[in-house]
């Protein structure tokens, strides 16, 4: 199983990154995918989880009308669209698998299945 994370960088504020996660060795449509950060010296954080068919996403309110997740199936990736950057987003971003079925969104780290190594994403003010 791996999760490769990717399209980190360095912008402005207000500026926008696309974070992508390519994933492999999981049958990727059956699970729901997740995206954390973590800011120096700060806890882990939940920003967004989509669901296995793309259906619904849940975002965490500080995220909320600048981020979108969105996943292609046939391509095993998840990207997540940042806009109007700040620069309290600076953290390294994860992406993660989650195979629960039931519940959604689930937005505990401790539950996902597979987590990627991270992608630092730094804002400048």
């Amino acid at each position: 199983v791996q999760l490769q994370a990717s399209g980190g960088g360095l912008v402005q504020a207000g500026g926008s990154l696309r974070l992508s996660c390519a994933a492999s060795g999981f049958t990727f449509s059956r699970y729901a995918m997740g995206w954390f950060r973590q800011a120096p010296g700060k806890e882990r954080e939940f920003i967004g989880t989509i669901s296995g068919n793309a259906v619904k996403s849940y975002y965490t309110d500080s995220v909320k009308g600048r981020f979108t997740l969105s996943r292609d199936n046939a391509k095993n990736t998840v990207y997540l669209q940042m806009n109007s950057l700040k620069p309290e987003d600076t953290a390294v971003y994860y992406c993660a698998a989650n195979r629960d079925l039931l519940k959604f969104p689930v937005t505990t780290g401790s539950a996902y299945d597979y987590w990627g190594q991270g992608t630092q994403v730094t804002v400048s003010s």
